[in-house]
């Protein structure tokens, strides 16, 4: 990476350690208010523009592309496994994902670590997160990335400037929202259910 880019990564990641320590202090504050628990409103996605094609292999060399998950609502998540608040987030995608998959919704974790599948594969194996009292793992499905990639899909806004990113996109494969830093778990959940 050139040295402006550790600038602007830097920058992002002091930005998402900000949302990451208010995150964490309202959700110890206690449960969810009967209004976030209140059905979310559909979501329209007549104005919304249509996310470029994203192929990638998979952990298995598999080639996988997002036009293979049409009619699904998905989060394409771009992180790394030295990214602490990528860890951050992991157990709220999971839970995310365990809770909507058979309603249609998909998580893609896409690894961009620059050593590739030698870093990432052992750590998919290997790490466990707690979620809701369980140690659970990356059981979404996760493609190597890269930044070649990353800059095609971010379509012109400038490629990934920070890990966290992610991209929800509707089911007819438009872009709901790009996400830099640590999703907020809640706010997500309702843009899911207003797409599902």
């Amino acid at each position: 990476m050139k040295k402006g880019s550790w600038i602007l990564v830097a920058i992002a990641l002091v930005a998402a350690l900000a949302v990451v320590v208010h995150r964490t202090q309202r959700s110890a504050a206690g449960p969810r208010t009967a209004k976030s628990l209140a059905p979310a409103p559909k979501i329209s996605t007549t104005d919304m523009k249509p996310v470029p094609d994203l192929t990638l292999k998979d952990l298995d060399g598999k080639e996988v592309s997002l036009k293979d998950f049409r009619g699904k609502v998905v989060l394409v998540n771009f992180w790394a496994t030295w990214c602490d608040p990528c860890r951050t987030e992991i157990p709220w995608l999971i839970d995310l994902y365990d809770k909507y998959r058979s309603r249609g919704f998909v998580v893609l974790g896409v690894a961009m670590d620059e050593e590739g599948e030698k870093v990432v594969q052992p750590f998919v194996q290997k790490e466990r997160f707690d979620v809701n009292g369980q140690n659970l793992p990356m059981d979404y499905p996760i493609l190597i990335g890269g930044e070649d990639a990353a800059d095609k899909f971010m379509g012109g806004i400038g490629g990934i400037v920070g890990l966290p990113t992610s991209v929800l996109v509707s089911p007819d494969g438009k872009r709901v929202q790009t996400i830099m830093g640590p999703v907020d778990p809640e706010k997500l959940e309702r843009q899911i259910q207003g797409l599902l």
